[in-house]
C-alpha cells in the first residue's frame, strides 16, 4: 500500500523560511512517525511565491468591497505573491494526490482559524490565509500545528482506512 502524503508547512519541519528567518519546529512523536513513513512533503506558500528571507512581516486586509489584500508592514502590496504561492501549493496536491494538510497557524498564508488583524497590531481574529483557503476550497483537509492528534486521526481514519476499524 502507497503511503498518502501529507503536506506540511516548512517552518514546521524547522526550515527558516519565516518572515523573521526562524522555524517553528515541531518536535512531535507524530511529526516523527510521519517522516519515518515518508509521508511529508514540506512547502512555504510565501518563498514558493518569490518572497525572500527575512522579509518584512504581512498581514491579510479586508477591504470594504469584500476582497482582500496582503500588504507588507512596509506597505508594500504583496497579495501576487501570496496567490502564486497558494496556487503551487495546491498543484503539488493535484501532482502527489494530497488530501490533508498541516498548516502554520496564525500566518497570512497559512492560518487555518486565526490570522492577524491586517493592521499589525498583533491581535488576532478568525480567518484564513490564502494557501489555506484555496486548499480547502478543492477539497483539501487543512489542520494546524496544535491540531496534531485530530489530524493523526484524520489521517488514520480517512487515508490510510477506507472505513474505520473497530
Amino acid at each position: 500500500m502507497t503511503t498518502p502524503f501529507i503536506l506540511i508547512s516548512a517552518c514546521l519541519l524547522g526550515e527558516k523560511v519565516r518572515y523573521d528567518a526562524k522555524d517553528l519546529l515541531l518536535e512531535d512523536e507524530i511529526i516523527s512517525q510521519w517522516v519515518k513513513r515518508g509521508a511529508l512533503i514540506s512547502i512555504c506558500p510565501e518563498i514558493a511565491g518569490g518572497l525572500k528571507t527575512p522579509r518584512p512581516p504581512a498581514e491579510i486586509q479586508h477591504l470594504p468591497d469584500k476582497s482582500i489584500k496582503v500588504i507588507s508592514i512596509s506597505n508594500q502590496d504583496v497579495t501576487e505573491s501570496f496567490l502564486i504561492g497558494a496556487k503551487l501549493a495546491l498543484n503539488t496536491c493535484q501532482q502527489q494526490n494530497i488530501q490533508m494538510a498541516i498548516l502554520t497557524e496564525g500566518s497570512p498564508s497559512c492560518g487555518s482559524s486565526l490570522i492577524n488583524d491586517g493592521h499589525f497590531s498583533k491581535n488576532k481574529i478568525s480567518g484564513e490565509g490564502i494557501t489555506t483557503r484555496l486548499l480547502r476550497q478543492n477539497g483539501i483537509k487543512v489542520f494546524n500545528q496544535h491540531q496534531l492528534s485530530q489530524a493523526n486521526e484524520y489521517y488514520r481514519m480517512h487515508l490510510i482506512f477506507s472505513k474505520p476499524i473497530n
